[in-house]
């Protein structure tokens, strides 16, 4: 769950850090002080699209941060792949927004990208926007839906999907026209000619760069191997003489004085390792061959291969690989009827199991949808309506509508008043009961696949409602605030509302301010309680006067929903 989300510099907020806790946290204030703002940033950290507009006016840039609690080995995964090391119990996200549209991301202090908030998002919130509506559903979102309350496991259909497509393109490549079938040829041809002319071998040409480099100083490498080899071994001052004369004194002294021992034991190791390394370098320089000729080859030699890595690399292991692959392709074109018979029978094993597993996915689907549509309908009817809810799966087993995903697709079908035909959703004139749809079936779909996902009690995952409420009031307000307030006994629960019915219910609540300091306006926000949560939910019953009247009845309301 969201713990802390701290804004800075970002839009009229100069410096705010929200502290959110368990249950249902609730934001009001009055229109246009910047409630939904605090969504906003937080979408950002879940990896949305950021523009340098947010940035607070005479600031270089603005900066959002957030400490979420959670299991960490839901995240452990992600945060390896990508390198970063992972916080027992909590995460640290924080992106950076500067002017010109550049910005950082940081996971747990350490940089990391868009796309790994994106990834991680899945295991944090999930934040339903202001005005969003069914409309904005496509095909993939609605199936995703049903995916998620149903629990169904898509792996099997889309490696089956991924096989019976490779061969398919397969196919197609052998079997195109004519004109593309020789040009193809010809070039795999020269290709193949190329690299088995020039016979490369793995690690070849970083082998001959260090022979290259031997020739090229040979000589200077000779005299400096045969001094030191002097030095050490044959001088008439060399360390072995030296040693073997010290070793002598010592070996006198030891007669006198037997602690002496050791040290001419030591002595006569480092002359035995200084001989050693003076014979080392003897035969190192008696190997070298300062072949003009030679070195002229090496640089030949390479020379081909850097030739045959600009065409075919970057490496050369690359070049080895592309003459394997076009020697295979090559043979299968000489073999084009033998191998299209044997690609036709693995092309039908492969539908035949794909068609085995969509099938078994469809059937779950229309398992979860048979009960999702109940569910989802009794949820629309606690919301103060009287409804029909359908889920219509439907899809053709015929190939044009494989997809890795299935064959499937489902469309929602609403009768909001008794009598009514059924119509998809998306139909709904009401922008209040489309309100109430979508909390419906969100909340279904949440819960549903909390109990597939098994979470274990001490963790939950924060939703996000911004104004989900707009176009209701009243016995609705009413109903979708025990709704809210229902689905965050199992979830943290943050909601922008405008509707006291609704604020009544909060946990906690927080009161967003917009005020004047000098000549700028600054945007702030607290947690409230006692007579000022009483004073604010007057406020939103009356406005911006308020009455006794309104303080009575807002404190009546507190009571009830205590």
């Amino acid at each position: 769950m969201l713990l802390e989300l701290r804004l800075e510099n970002y839009a009229v907020i100069d410096n705010v850090a929200v502290e959110f806790a368990s249950g249902l946290n609730l934001l009001t204030g009055e229109t246009g002080a910047g409630k939904s703002i605090l969504i906003d940033a937080l979408s950002l950290l879940l990896g949305d699209k950021a523009s340098s507009e947010v940035i607070r006016s005479g600031a270089e840039r603005a900066v959002i941060s957030a400490v979420f609690e959670l299991d960490e080995t839901k995240v452990a995964p992600i945060l390896e792949q990508n390198g970063i090391d992972g916080e027992e119990g909590s995460l640290v996200l924080r992106r950076e927004i500067a002017a010109g549209g550049k910005g950082r991301v940081f996971v747990n202090n350490q940089p990391a990208t868009v796309s790994v908030l994106k990834a991680l998002s899945a295991h944090l919130a999930t934040v339903h926007a202001q005005n969003e509506s069914i409309l904005a559903f496509d095909a993939a979102v609605r199936l995703a839906l049903l995916d998620a309350f149903s629990g169904t496991d898509l792996e099997a259909v889309c490696n089956a999907f991924a096989a019976w497509n490779g061969i398919q393109r397969r196919m197609l490549e052998l079997e195109s026209d004519e004109q593309d079938r020789l040009r193809l040829v010809d070039l795999w041809t020269f290709q193949r000619r190329d690299i088995e002319e020039a016979k490369p071998q793995p690690g070849e040409d970083q082998r001959l760069e260090a022979e290259k480099r031997v020739l090229a100083n040979a000589e200077k490498i000779y005299n400096l191997a045969l001094n030191a080899f002097d030095l050490l071994y044959e001088g008439e001052r060399s360390t072995s003489s030296s040693l073997r004369a010290a070793q002598k004194n010592l070996e006198e002294l030891a007669r006198y004085e037997p602690k002496f021992r050791e040290a001419l034991t030591a002595l006569e190791t480092a002359r035995i390792s200084v001989e050693d390394v003076g014979a080392t370098l003897r035969d190192y320089a008696g190997g070298i061959q300062a072949s003009p000729e030679h070195l002229a080859a090496v640089e030949d030699r390479l020379a081909l291969l850097d030739r045959l890595k600009r065409k075919y690399g970057p490496t050369l292991e690359d070049v080895i690989n592309l003459g394997a692959q076009v020697a295979r392709k090559l043979s299968e074109i000489e073999n084009k009827d033998e191998v299209l018979r044997s690609l036709r029978q693995d092309l039908a094993r492969a539908a035949a199991k794909y068609l085995e597993a969509a099938r078994a996915l469809s059937k779950k689907r229309r398992e979860g949808a048979r009960q999702l549509e109940k569910l989802v309908e009794a949820e629309i009817n606690d919301l103060a309506m009287n409804a029909s809810f359908r889920i219509e799966v439907s899809g053709s087993e015929e190939e044009s509508n494989w997809t890795s995903s299935g064959f499937d697709r489902v469309v929602y079908f609403i009768s909001p008043n008794p009598g009514e035909p059924l119509r998809p959703v998306e139909q709904i004139a009401s922008g209040g009961e489309l309100s109430r749809v979508l909390l419906a079936l969100k909340a279904t779909v949440e819960t549903g696949a909390r109990r597939g996902r098994k979470r274990d009690s001490g963790t939950e995952r924060t939703l996000v409602f911004d104004e989900i409420d707009t176009g209701i009031g009243g016995r609705a307000a009413e109903a979708v605030g025990k709704k809210l307030k229902a689905l965050s006994r199992a979830n943290q629960v943050l909601c922008v509302t405008h509707l006291p019915q609704i604020a009544t219910f909060a946990d906690h609540h927080y009161l967003i301010e917009k005020k004047e300091f000098g000549s700028r306006t600054r945007t702030s926000v607290r947690l409230i309680i006692g007579e000022e949560r009483t004073e604010e939910i007057a406020r939103m019953l009356s406005g911006a006067k308020l009455t006794e009247a309104s303080r009575k009845h807002a404190e009546q309301m507190l009571r009830s929903n205590a």
